[in-house]
This record gives C-alpha cells, structure tokens and sequence, in this order.
C-alpha cells in the first residue's frame, strides 16, 4: 500500500468508528482543528520502530498542543501478529519512561486484531481497539486530564463503547466499510 492508501484507511478508522460511533468522545476536537498527526512508519525491524517512537515523542513534546496534540504512528506491515504486537508495547512504554516523559505522554495501541484477555477473537468488544493497522498513539497527559475532566463519566466511556459496539454488529461494523 502506498502512504497515501494506508492515510486514507485510518482518517476512515477514526472518522467512521472513533468519532462517527463516538468511541472516543475527546477524539473530534482535536481531529477537525487538524492537531492529530499522522505518521506512516517504513520501520523494517521492530528496533527501526523504536527509532521513530524517538523521533515522535521529541518532536510531540517540542511542539505545542495547539499545533499537534497526538500522534498517530501507524505501521501498516510490521506486526501482522497481535500477541508480538502487545509484546512490543511494554518496549515501547519503555522508551517513554527512558525519555522522561512517564507522566507526561502516555501510548495507547490499536491492531486489526486486537483482543482483550479472556475474550474469543470475534468478540465485537475487541473492535474498541480494531484499527485498521497497528498503531501507537502517543497522547498528552496533559490533554487527556482536560478531555476527562470535561467529561463527567470518563469511566464510563469503555463500557459506553461496548454498547454500542454490540448494538451495532459485525453486520453494522462492516457497513461502514471497515475491516473485520
């Protein structure tokens, strides 16, 4: 796939399910005042991602919110595989703390295959965290204490999410020209 494919596959993701179902009700905000960066990663090894992690998280922190609040650091071929995917997340966390941003930035992760433990593969609460590839994204600490703070029942918003998300089917899921 070029960039541009692997682009317009997430901008789908994030406009048909995070925002469009409202999965991530502090997502829109940001999306349409164009603060969430996305970044296609040609990392060849799992160490050549890490050296992008670098360069992401320096450049989220040297640069205002205002300008870029998140990022997204897709990988469209690199982990095929979830389980070596979510084994590569504690690496990743790792970087973060070595950065001295613990507290600061925090990672959240997405996979086509992403699974919650102890569920089956298909069980439609897994989509929370389906995108279409894998992704890191890298969020302000910062923004995210005003996002929930704006938000009354933050905690709710998981269980919201699988909700709608059973409400809606894999019929409904695919509707929206998603990948199962």
């Amino acid at each position: 796939m070029t960039d541009e494919q692997v682009l317009a596959a997430t901008r789908l993701w994030l406009e048909k399910a995070v925002i469009g179902l409202n999965l991530c009700p502090f997502a829109k905000a940001v999306y349409v005042k164009n603060q969430v960066r996305l970044v296609v990663s040609h990392a060849r090894h799992a160490d050549d991602l890490l050296e992008e992690l670098d360069c992401e998280l320096d450049l989220l922190v040297a640069t205002p919110a205002e300008q870029v609040d998140t990022t997204l650091l897709i990988h469209p071929t690199l982990f095929d595989d979830f389980l070596d995917f979510n084994d590569f997340l504690e690496v990743a966390d790792g970087v973060v703390d070595e950065h001295g941003l613990e507290g600061v930035v925090q990672l959240a992760s997405f996979h086509p295959k992403f699974q919650f433990d102890g569920t089956e593969p298909d069980d439609i609460g897994n989509y929370t965290n389906r995108a279409p590839f894998a992704i890191l994204h890298l969020l302000r600490e910062d923004s995210v204490a005003r996002a929930v703070e704006a938000f009354p029942q933050a905690e709710t918003i998981f269980e919201e999410n699988i909700k709608t998300l059973e409400k809606l089917g894999h019929a409904g899921w695919q509707a929206l020209g998603l990948p199962s």
